[in-house]
């Protein structure tokens, strides 16, 4: 039996991945292409359109063939009506755009969209470090913080989709503006830019999370104190999300969830410390297993999710249960 194949898209601030993925959550072939950041030679969707192209051609694939195009991207996202309801990372032009719009137009296949923490959240659940899991909060440390939300087996999205906007939970009254405009916001302290940032003003040459982590593995005190606060900072949020959903595992994603020693253990630790007994009861906390490949993967978990709603509501239509 031949297994049905989908398109993922995962856009980035700095390049598009695009995937063929199998509907067992397989990564059959993959490429990845740069952004150009200025957006005069090239708009972000153009990118989109040509690595979908280049993929297809390279690897002799009919893009008719496929059961549709999932795609993951940054931004408060429009899952509705398919399109970036306000711009986010680094991505330029990008607010407004309709994505879905312009990959059914340009390729006739079914297309969905979704935040990529969301991406991440349902990927990992499926075929990563959440497994069998109905109740799972992700979240993504880097530039900002992403994440995303299951509850009960479901990815919570909200009214319109913008439902997991993790970074953007107030955990500093008054606090630091955020790009968001507002204040005090999760990843204005807990993101790795936020330990990055704290870092150059005490030591220009810890310029990057690589040259710190490197510093606090060698035995820097002050690195390692650094570090320690931050994860403090990231217990803290993550603590309070707890007390919301109540999940049974929390996957910690980004590249420093690489650390450990440095990360993965003492937020472990802190948050069991920060959160009520009852809650701490079986929960796991661990770093996310996919990596590059999630946003990819759980793009197409989001589109076979929506065809299953639509299946299943054009059934009970015809029966004449709706």
């Amino acid at each position: 039996m031949t297994l049905k194949r989908y398109l993922g898209v995962d856009i980035g601030g700095t390049a598009v991945k695009t995937g063929i993925v199998d509907e067992h959550g397989n990564v059959v072939v993959k490429s990845e292409t740069d952004i150009d950041q200025s957006g005069l030679n090239e708009n972000v969707m153009q990118t989109v359109i040509r690595s979908i192209r280049e993929l297809a051609i390279t690897n002799d694939i009919d893009i008719s063939s496929l059961f549709g195009i999932g795609v993951s991207a940054p931004g408060s996202i429009d899952t509705v009506n398919g399109k970036v309801a306000l711009a986010g990372g680094n991505v330029p032009n990008w607010a407004g755009t309709e994505v879905c719009k312009i990959l059914e137009t340009e390729f006739a296949v079914p297309t969905s969209l979704a935040n990529d923490g969301n991406c991440v959240a349902l990927a990992e659940a499926w075929i990563g470090a959440a497994k069998g899991c109905d109740d799972v909060l992700c979240v993504t440390l880097g530039t900002g913080i992403g994440g995303g939300i299951i509850s009960r087996g479901k990815l919570i999205e909200g009214n319109k989709g913008y439902a997991g906007e993790i970074g953007h939970i107030v955990t500093h009254a008054a606090g630091r503006r955020c790009a968001c405009g507002g204040r005090g916001c999760f990843e204005k302290y807990a993101a790795t830019s936020a330990l990055v940032e704290l870092a150059k003003s005490i030591n220009n040459e810890w310029n990057s999370g690589r040259k710190l982590f490197e510093a606090a593995n060698s035995g820097n005190e002050e690195a390692v104190r650094l570090i320690d606060d931050w994860t403090c900072e990231v217990a803290f949020g993550i603590a309070g999300l707890i007390h919301i959903f109540n999940p049974e595992v929390i996957l910690i994603g980004g590249g420093v969830s690489a650390q450990e020693e440095l990360v993965i253990l003492p937020i472990r630790k802190k948050v069991y410390e920060f959160i009520m007994e009852d809650f701490r009861e079986n929960l796991v906390i661990k770093r996310a297993s996919l990596g590059n490949d999630a946003g990819m993967v759980g793009a197409v978990k989001h589109l076979m999710d929506e065809q299953l709603i639509e299946t299943v509501e054009t059934q009970n239509i015809l029966r004449g249960d709706i």
